[in-house]
């Protein structure tokens, strides 16, 4: 078990962080928003964590504070909250593919801005962002809790009044606009949360990362987040995390598999320079033969009954 944990660390904690960030995705989709905003608050709260550590608390000898690092993560939250309300109400009173666009256009807006302003390093970026543990696996002491914490919030949404408010919203807007559910308060409501989701992840990620520069956070990333979701499920907060965690590690497998030996050479060639081919097959699959997802709430409660089952029987 070590040897694997120090073999595949970043994976590891990659496949966590991308969980949460399909988590930042899927507040609005909850209530029928088709937004893909979510890269450029991550963009942001890399900055933000970026610029903290290393021009304002520049870091001195040995590793950089926890305690800072929670501090970035809250001033990310704070600041891709409020953008999000600035940005959420002209943007939310748009629909489907043209709220898409919207979002798709700020972020690249984000992109020029950050490309040219001597603060975030231009072109370049930022290196050199100082690491607060030893080693990478490390990071799994706060990304676990911070998934964790984001998987108990949106178990608590959906069963809250808000959730019912948001499935509503999703289902059908004017019925729910007849019974008293306020649309523009209840998508500003999701939009906002996940952008503060958005940013922390971002904020935890640049010293993940030990840099950041404008190709964090661009469009491909929403691209990627919206897989994770779809594929994974829209219908409930289990899907986009499934989805991210088994989607980020897909490619490796494929990887994986094309070492090991037997395999004809051809093969083991093609899943080494083509993984990425298969893995957007198997989105464009799965979008097709599952279009709500692989996890869906019927699913969960197929498996939640034959558990109660079998322990009753027990």
């Amino acid at each position: 078990m070590p040897a694997f944990l120090a073999a595949y660390d970043f994976l590891l904690v990659s496949m966590v962080l991308a969980a949460v960030l399909a988590l930042s995705l899927y507040l609005p989709l909850m209530a029928g928003q088709l937004s893909l905003a979510s890269p450029g608050f991550y963009a942001l709260g890399g900055y933000i964590a970026a610029i903290i550590s290393t021009k304002v608390f520049p870091p001195a000898a040995g590793l950089y504070p926890v305690p800072l690092v929670l501090l970035e993560m809250a001033v990310a939250a704070v600041a891709s909250g409020v953008l999000g309300v600035i940005v959420g109400v002209p943007a939310l009173r748009l629909r489907g593919i043209f709220l898409a666009l919207a979002t798709i256009a700020f972020v690249e807006i984000l992109r020029v801005i950050s490309l040219n302003l001597d603060v975030t390093g231009g072109a370049i970026g930022i290196f050199g962002v100082p690491q607060p543990f030893a080693s990478q696996i490390h990071y799994m002491s706060l990304a676990i809790p911070l998934l964790v914490l984001c998987m108990l919030f949106a178990a608590r949404l959906e069963r809250s009044r808000t959730g019912r408010a948001l499935v509503a919203l999703r289902e059908d807007e004017l019925a729910a606009d007849a019974m008293g559910v306020n649309p523009t308060r209840y998508k500003v409501l999701a939009f906002t949360v996940g952008a503060m989701i958005a940013g922390v992840v971002g904020a935890l990620s640049a010293h993940f990362i030990n840099t950041w520069n404008s190709r964090q956070g661009t469009f491909d990333t929403g691209v990627s987040l919206m897989a994770f979701v779809l594929i994974g499920g829209s219908r409930t907060f289990v899907g986009p995390v499934v989805g991210g965690l088994v989607l980020t590690a897909l490619p490796e497998a494929l990887r994986g598999i094309a070492d090991v030996g037997g395999l004809p050479g051809w093969l083991a060639q093609f899943l080494r320079d083509g993984r990425l081919i298969i893995f957007g097959v198997m989105i464009a699959l799965g979008t097709v033969f599952f279009p709500h997802g692989l996890i869906t709430p019927a699913l969960l409660e197929r498996l939640g009954r034959g558990r109660r089952h079998r322990v009753e029987a027990a």
